[in-house]
């Protein structure tokens, strides 16, 4: 495999698991709203608004390598009507775009909150049709039997919405991993204050008073300590992404075998890309996804029935660990993906 697909491997999964957490992210949104306080919806979902642009943006850099000159992207756009490619990076770029002003926005409270829900919502649709694009590009090309299949649209649509959850669940999780760590060092201070008085005089007069104005407080305020209604909010939240993701990486799993079936019954070069699928990288792929669905249904959602804010830490590891397999199975699964790019007529 050549430097541009693997550039394209690391791009067509980080963008998707951007869309999938921006979607997964307004259905909790919603369901969050119902009878609850803004406050406390604010608290349990703006941490996870702002680790879906940093990812999208370092995606977008690097889908830009494989066109070696930059500059090419302006022509690229200019074949909209006729060419997926244009497709795919004009709403890749109206995604991050009203992904990042939505972010904007909601941090600083700015404008009124129907403006910031139709962005929100445009961004959302700019994010479907980019993983349409996406789709279409494999998809249309007829020749390569391995990609002009309904196994693309599928895998690149399973891949968005499993991501999504995990990304989902993973930034809530770390979410409560600070805001504890900050209350066990403010708890750790204070007993430091109670049992001796000098220490403490001493720490106030070596306290610095924070830079970064606005920034630096908006911060302080999205890591404040959780209440136990949060955390309670945070853990369904974490048990529902934990059940679709259970369900969507099971489906994925029984989607190969059909697809390697699917092939393996068609022209010399659909044969020949059902055995490149069959080598010990899909066994790899199948056994990270199985293990993903493994915590996924069974630790995570158990867990997260169960557990309480102070003693959160096991749930955070298993989210934490099943967000890795998870996403160490999507990028073996991409790389299989093209690996087997083998067109009809060449050897």
């Amino acid at each position: 495999m050549d430097a541009t697909n693997l550039v394209m491997v690391f791009f067509t999964v980080v963008s998707q698991m951007a869309v999938g957490a921006f979607l997964v992210l307004g259905v909790v949104q919603l369901f969050l709203s119902r009878g609850r306080s803004p406050e406390t919806v604010e608290r349990v979902v703006r941490p996870i608004l702002y680790v879906i642009g940093p990812v999208l943006v370092l995606g977008l850099i690097v889908s830009m390598l494989h066109m070696h000159d930059v500059t090419n992207a302006f022509h690229v756009i200019t074949n909209w009507q006729s060419s997926w490619l244009s497709r795919e990076i004009i709403f890749g770029c109206l995604f991050a775009g009203a992904g990042f002003l939505f972010a904007i926005l909601e941090w600083f409270q700015k404008g009124p909150a129907l403006l910031r829900h139709l962005i929100a919502a445009a961004a959302a649709l700019f994010g479907v049709c980019l993983v349409v694009a996406q789709a279409g590009i494999y998809y249309s090309l007829v020749a390569i039997p391995a990609w002009h299949s309904w196994a693309v649209p599928f895998q690149f649509g399973a891949t968005t919405l499993l991501l999504g959850c995990l990304s989902v669940a993973a930034a809530l999780m770390i979410t409560t991993w600070i805001r504890l760590r900050g209350v066990r060092k403010a708890e750790r201070l204070e007993a430091v204050r109670a049992e001796d008085a000098e220490v403490a005089a001493e720490m106030d007069a070596r306290a610095k008073p924070p830079k970064g104005g606005a920034i630096r407080a908006r911060i302080a305020e999205i890591n404040a300590p959780a209440t136990e209604d949060e955390w309670k909010l945070m853990a369904t939240v974490t048990q529902g992404t934990a059940l679709v993701g259970a369900v969507v990486a099971m489906a994925l799993f029984v989607s190969y075998p059909l697809f390697i079936g699917q092939l393996s019954q068609g022209n010399a070069a659909a044969v020949a890309a059902a055995g490149v699928l069959s080598g010990p990288l899909l066994w790899w792929r199948l056994a990270l996804t199985a293990l993903s669905v493994i915590l996924l249904g069974f630790f995570v959602y158990q867990t997260a029935g169960q557990a309480t804010l102070e003693k959160s830490r096991v749930l955070v590891t298993f989210v934490l660990i099943s967000f890795v397999l998870a996403l160490a199975g999507e990028f073996l699964g991409r790389f299989l993906h093209y690996l087997a790019m083998i067109k009809a007529g060449l050897p």
